[in-house]
């Protein structure tokens, strides 16, 4: 439990930095691109809404998401587009307060709730882990605002948890490209905003590893920004092919940036 509260309190603070960056935006804002193409900032905040309300239904009513997500599933390709699609088109007031609505909804009912494990897009996850994934996703799409809008945000350390989510679905990125992902495990260490080490993987016997700024890594699984325009270094031809693919979310193989497309 103690874990699930950290994890809460720092998906609240993470959803309180980007509603800092929207709530003050004029309603023209709002429809302003952001590197997702064909996403506008109400795209990316009517995905957020949609998805927290998705979780939220997983969590309470497992029969009612599994059936959601049978129709889901036959428009594999399109439906995550057409859930923000249809949220974009709202007023941006309208959509601001679902989204808030929402995010704490989904917050109170895995923290008030004594259950196993949530069933998910992906594998089933604890509370604690999809309260992990919705900081990332808060986090990742964020990113896409804050580029949208020309700013630069600080590195914070709640990026920690965006990291282990990087770290733990290494397999994923390979499974979701079908290939068989490398038997041998990696040791991951990246350099905190205040210059501590995060680590992940034994040293001992390990000949693949991953290192360089926390950020950096964050930003490469979740394919904000490209390979390219990253100091990350890779150790190992395993973990060297493993950054060309890594993906932190959930659903297929991700686009990513284009080299050049962001200045550091």
């Amino acid at each position: 439990m103690a874990d699930l509260v950290r994890v809460l309190a720092d998906l609240q603070a993470e959803s309180e930095d980007l509603d800092a960056l929207v709530s003050v935006l004029s309603e023209d804002a709002w429809a302003t691109p952001t590197p997702a193409t064909g996403w506008t900032i109400a795209h990316q905040i009517g995905h957020l809404a949609w998805t927290d309300q998705a979780a939220t239904l997983a969590a309470t009513d497992p029969d009612g998401f599994r059936a959601a997500m049978q129709a889901a599933f036959t428009a594999s390709h399109t439906f995550v587009d057409e859930a923000a699609e249809e949220r974009a088109h709202r007023p941006p007031g309208e959509l601001l307060a679902s989204w808030r609505e929402g995010r704490a909804a989904l917050a109170a009912e895995l923290l008030g709730a004594d259950r196993g494990k949530i069933v998910w897009f992906g594998p089933s996850m604890s509370a604690t882990s999809m309260a992990t994934a919705r900081l990332m996703e808060t986090w990742a799409h964020g990113q896409d605002v804050a580029d949208a809008l020309g700013l630069l945000r600080l590195p914070t350390p709640r990026l920690r948890h965006v990291a282990h989510i990087g770290a733990r679905t290494r397999d994923f990125a390979y499974l979701v490209r079908d290939r068989v992902a490398p038997r041998e495990p990696f040791r991951i260490e990246l350099t905190a905003p205040d210059g501590a080490i995060w680590v992940w993987g034994d040293e001992d016997g390990v000949t693949q590893s991953v290192t360089g700024p926390a950020l950096d890594f964050c930003l490469l699984v979740t394919q904000r920004r490209h390979r390219a325009d990253l100091s990350l270094v890779a150790t190992g031809a395993d973990a060297d092919e493993w950054l060309d693919i890594a993906q932190a979310f959930a659903g297929p193989p991700g686009s990513g940036r284009t080299p050049g497309q962001f200045s550091r």
